[in-house]
């Protein structure tokens, strides 16, 4: 039997640029009166909260989960370097405090896809050797590509690549619906096909045009797509990232509308 809980991504948050940097309090205020029931911060925002025990004590006033923790690097050599090895290690340390929350590793776009073959070997090293740390301590490990025209794991070709190429016993996958269907695929397929690998989701939407939608604004189905994940008994998160351009001026509002959609479009389906 599912069991899915919906939570928020700060990325929303860091579209107006610095303005929100620090400020988790206040993202976790407007994710609960959104309804959400977690939250998946990047570690750019955590500020003081980089304290596990302030963290716990934040979460419970706000009565939320850390559902997971988004870790961003370049993961550009062959290797991690000293300092990506550092910063996961943090990361790993501090994630023993949460041992329910998902390790989330992103990679940085970088600004083309020259030695695409070397680049995509390098990251899948590199990640894998974090994850691998990672499960020693007993921490969950999920790897999200994303679609930026610098992302070396953009297309249906690339999602081969990528998932033929994680370690399965040390990370799993995150389908980010709105960055396949930017990178020409059908999400529901994907997800389909590597739902073995799959320990958490991202929901975002995007308009015909390949433009970044208001969640339920645009053209991704996500009616099929919860159905799906309810019917092959899906246990874990499914996490909002909405980046539509409002989201750069009025984050929280753009929340409060997606708390608006689940409330009414996704929960009645879980």
């Amino acid at each position: 039997m599912a069991n899915i809980k919906v939570g928020c991504e700060t990325y929303t948050w860091q579209m107006p640029g610095e303005a929100y940097k620090g400020k988790l309090g206040h993202i976790m205020n407007i994710a609960k009166q959104a309804g959400f029931r977690g939250i998946e911060p990047e570690t750019s925002f955590f500020g003081d909260l980089s304290d596990p025990i302030k963290m716990k004590d934040k979460l419970a006033e706000h009565g939320l989960e850390l559902a997971a923790l988004c870790h961003v690097e370049d993961w550009r050599h062959k290797k991690e370097t000293d300092q990506e090895k550092k910063n996961a290690d943090k990361w790993i340390e501090y994630l023993k405090h949460f041992p329910d929350c998902i390790y989330l590793l992103v990679q940085m776009p970088g600004s083309d896809r020259s030695d695409l073959v070397e680049r995509q070997k390098n990251l899948l090293t590199c990640v894998n050797d974090a994850a691998q740390r990672a499960a020693d301590r007993g921490i969950t490990s999920s790897y999200h590509p994303n679609s930026p025209s610098g992302s070396v794991y953009r297309t249906e070709d690339d999602y081969k690549i990528l998932l033929e190429g994680l370690n399965n016993k040390y990370i799993g996958y995150t389908p980010d619906v709105g960055h396949m269907a930017k990178g020409g695929m059908d999400p529901l397929s994907i997800i389909k096909e590597y739902r073995s690998l799959i320990n958490l989701v991202h929901y975002k939407d995007m308009h015909a045009d390949g433009s970044w939608a208001q969640t339920g604004d645009g053209v991704i189905d996500f009616r099929s797509i919860t159905e799906y994940l309810v019917d092959t008994d899906y246990n874990g998160w499914i996490i909002m990232e909405d980046e539509c351009d409002e989201a750069i001026t009025d984050p929280d509002g753009v929340t409060l509308k997606d708390g608006i959609f689940i409330n009414n479009k996704i929960a009645p389906l879980l």
